[in-house]
């Protein structure tokens, strides 16, 4: 009885495909969407990861203020150079400690000029965040003391104002202070955020401290814990010095915080993978809209082919195949619109991953859950009208024209 409905659907669709391509188009906009937003979700995860997962999971930053809702106010007051000095000398286990203090300039070299991001730290800024140069050197210890102008320029930097031209040694203009290029950083590229991590200049940090951002404040310090140690050690003795330095009793919270790259990571992956499943919350409305629109159209088909009906019934058709008839059409329908959807919701993922150059990350489960709600549907749907069909009189069915 199966295989007679299945032939029996196949040819009432082929009968009407402008009709059978409109009834579908739903189920295949609602599992294409689904689709192709968890999969484009599912890879921005995958990088905002990776890019986290390359500055060390023995990363830790010190900010002041607290953040977030109901967390302390972010007006804190900032760090100074007795508190990067104080971690440094009174936290074991650590292998860099980097102050930044960071401002934004315009950068001028001969006719070419770009607004970028300034950085006012120290060498141990490029040990913290295993950050090579690809050429030049970092900053001498002499040069951080007095505050001399001297910069390291990113990748970005270089290509847009200096071009094929070697920028070491040579005096580039930030803001209104002339300095002189002593190295260049290898190439990051963008981070999971999309920032371009090579448009930035380094100086030290005596030196924006005095000439560019006219404060002493330092707003983030950079803390590498050395290998083997434990990140969450560090952080606590960190925190515990920080209250004492500024003077947090204990019924207090903290007016700063200290971050480790694994929480970090955990934070921006559940952020993703939250929005991810909002995304495809939304998208899958469309595959109710999808299934209204099938009722729609069988509940017309059955009204036309009511006639059609009571002959079947009155030559001897049970109630029964009458159902299953209308209710195969209905689901081969949605599962049609289903291996549809599928195939365009990939490849409209992978154009959209390609496109931000980001990972393609294909979730199986969600194209299997994606197919078998659409068949889902089918049924649901899909049983109203075949229970009309099914249960129409025979003697009235004939009478209709």
């Amino acid at each position: 009885m199966l295989a007679e409905s299945l032939k029996l659907a196949l040819r009432t669709i082929r009968r009407n495909p402008m009709r059978s391509f409109l009834t579908v188009l739903g189920i295949v906009i609602g599992v294409a969407a689904v689709i192709a937003l968890v999969t484009i979700g599912n890879g921005t995860t995958a990088r905002v990861t990776a890019d986290i997962a390359k500055l060390g999971s023995n990363m830790l930053f010190v900010r002041p203020g607290q953040f977030g809702p109901g967390r302390a106010s972010t007006t804190a007051k900032s760090f100074n150079d007795r508190d990067v000095a104080a971690i440094r000398d009174q936290v074991n286990g650590l292998r860099a400690v980097a102050p930044m203090a960071q401002s934004s300039a315009t950068v001028i070299f001969g006719g070419e000029s770009r607004s970028t991001g300034v950085v006012g730290t120290t060498s141990g800024y490029l040990s913290a965040l295993d950050w090579s140069l690809s050429s030049g050197r970092a900053f001498l210890e002499t040069e951080e003391r007095g505050g001399r102008a001297a910069c390291i320029i990113g990748e970005t930097v270089r290509t847009k104002l200096f071009g094929a031209t070697d920028p070491l040694g040579r005096a580039l203009r930030v803001g209104n202070v002339s300095c002189e290029v002593i190295g260049t950083l290898a190439k990051k590229g963008q981070s999971g955020m999309g920032t371009d991590q090579d448009d930035t200049v380094l100086m030290p940090l005596r030196t924006v401290q005095r000439r560019i951002t006219g404060s002493s404040d330092i707003g983030t310090i950079l803390v590498s814990a050395q290998d083997g140690v434990a990140t969450s050690k560090v952080q606590g003795d960190i925190e515990r010095l920080m209250r004492e330095r500024r003077g947090i009793v204990a019924s207090k919270t903290d007016d700063f915080s200290v971050n480790d790259m694994t929480q970090m990571l955990e934070t921006m992956a559940g952020t993703t993978q939250l929005l991810t499943g909002l995304l495809g919350a939304v998208a899958a409305v469309s595959l109710l809209v999808g299934g209204i629109g099938i009722m729609n159209i069988m509940l017309v088909s059955v009204t036309e082919r009511t006639r059609e009906i009571g002959i079947r019934l009155a030559i001897g058709a049970l109630e029964s195949q009458v159902l299953a008839q209308f209710l195969v059409e209905s689901v081969v329908l949605s599962l049609f619109g289903g291996a549809v959807g599928i195939l365009l919701g990939l490849a409209l993922a992978y154009g959209a991953t390609t496109a931000l150059s980001v990972p393609f990350v294909v979730s199986p489960s969600i194209v299997v859950i994606a197919f078998a709600f659409s068949a889902l549907i089918g049924v649901i749907f899909g049983y109203v009208p075949a229970r009309r069909a099914a249960h129409l009189d025979p003697i009235e069915a004939l009478r209709h024209e």
